[in-house]
């Protein structure tokens, strides 16, 4: 009798765990083509002719696109199911590259942005929603953390394997590379028949159940959260090298080293993070306070002239608090979100990440060509801190829904 009911539970699993791997996969390629673009801004900014401005204009068009996307997106996930337009996301981004590669302009470039727009629309709507329908409760937290730890290895990683394939094939051969690389991903995914979410799999008689709107307080404070959060991280992740370079004469090579270790530690504070947000309900102040402390450190990076061993480890401790409180705001989300709407509600609120993305790529790259690097990070610690200031009011709706 045992081993009649153990192997049901232990079927279903293998299953989650293939779910959890595959998705987790997808979520490494979109983090990594995230960062595909600003690690090849040298390259780009030789080969094109353009100043930093213009670069920065390219990746606010992406934030644009996967803004204006990602709240329709979540309704495509619910309403088609959310494996073909994951699967759909990973093939566009992965051409969008390859293109890019294969006629260097500017015009490409913004085309480029347009395409890795739609693509990451994708991505948050279709994994959540996936999740969310096929991990256990217990461990929704951890299965969160692995996820978005997969998503920032990709962005820790892409700095040496996009510097690899520059020195390898040159900046056309990285382009095309990382962009294989997606294509590739999804043909995995459909080998390893991940389950599907959305519409497709609604219960029997759900179809009666009224409807309730997406469209909450919850939900729009936690959007702003997210706007904050991605204001927060987002100049350095795609400025903190020439940044670097330029205001504290460090060499590429260092600069990326240090970028690595930011958001190597970023991922590596998901997974602390994922423990926590499984045994513990106050979300809100677990951000507050991780960004509280980052807000000191990076203000320390902008002000102090570091020996670069000192900067190495303030960009590793600011990048492991950074980390810390995703699982925890993931959490918020889903405790927030409407029975059967995980794919709007997440793409919802990630669309305060691509408002954000809107605004920093414009601010910093004009940052950047006013000469002032170091105010890359003076700018960062002014959203760190209203992101600590609206942190608590999350935890605030939480408990008035209570």
């Amino acid at each position: 009798m045992v081993d009649i009911l153990a192997a049901p539970q232990q079927g279903k699993a293998d299953s989650a765990l293939r779910t959890l791997t595959g998705i987790s996969i997808a979520h490494w390629v979109s983090h990594f083509h995230l960062l595909v673009l600003p690690m090849l801004f040298p390259f780009l900014k030789a080969q094109l002719g353009v100043g930093y401005i213009e670069l920065g204009f390219a990746l606010t068009v992406f934030a644009v696109v996967s803004g204006l996307t990602q709240a329709p997106t979540g309704y495509l996930v619910d309403h088609f199911g959310a494996r073909k337009i994951l699967l759909i996301g990973l093939t566009l981004g992965g051409c969008a590259l390859i293109l890019l590669g294969l006629h260097l302009s500017y015009v490409s470039l913004i085309a480029c942005a347009v395409l890795l727009g739609l693509a990451n629309s994708v991505y948050h709507p279709a994994d959540y929603a996936i999740l969310a329908e096929h991990m256990d409760e217990a461990r929704m937290g951890r299965a969160f953390s692995i996820h978005t730890f997969a998503g920032f290895l990709g962005g820790a990683v892409a700095p040496a394997i996009v510097a690899a394939l520059v020195a390898l094939s040159g900046g056309v051969g990285a382009l095309i590379a990382s962009g294989a690389i997606g294509i590739l991903v999804a043909l995995l995914l459909l080998v390893m028949n991940i389950p599907d979410a959305g519409a497709s799999k609604t219960k029997p008689g759900a179809e009666n159940t009224p409807r309730q709107s997406v469209i909450t307080p919850a939900l729009v404070t936690l959007t702003a959260l997210f706007m904050l959060l991605g204001l927060s991280v987002a100049g350095i992740n795609n400025f903190g090298v020439v940044a670097l370079m330029s205001g504290y004469s460090i060499s590429y090579s260092a600069a990326n080293v240090m970028l690595t270790a930011f958001l190597g530690a970023s991922a590596v504070g998901v997974l602390a993070g994922g423990f926590l947000a499984d045994h513990t309900e106050r979300h809100g102040y677990v951000a507050a306070a991780c960004f509280a402390v980052n807000a000191a450190i990076v203000l320390l990076i902008a002000l102090a002239t570091l020996p670069g061993w000192a900067l190495t480890a303030a960009m590793t401790v600011a990048g492991f608090l950074s980390g810390v409180i995703a699982p925890s705001r993931d959490m918020l989300v889903r405790n927030a979100a409407p029975a059967g709407a995980a794919g709007r509600a997440f793409g919802i609120v990630s669309t305060g990440f691509n408002l954000g993305g809107i605004v920093s790529p414009l601010l910093f790259g004009w940052i950047m060509d006013q000469s002032a690097p170091r105010w890359v990070f003076g700018a960062s610690v002014i959203f760190m801190v209203a992101t600590v200031v609206l942190s608590p009011f999350t935890e605030r709706k939480r408990e008035d829904k209570a």
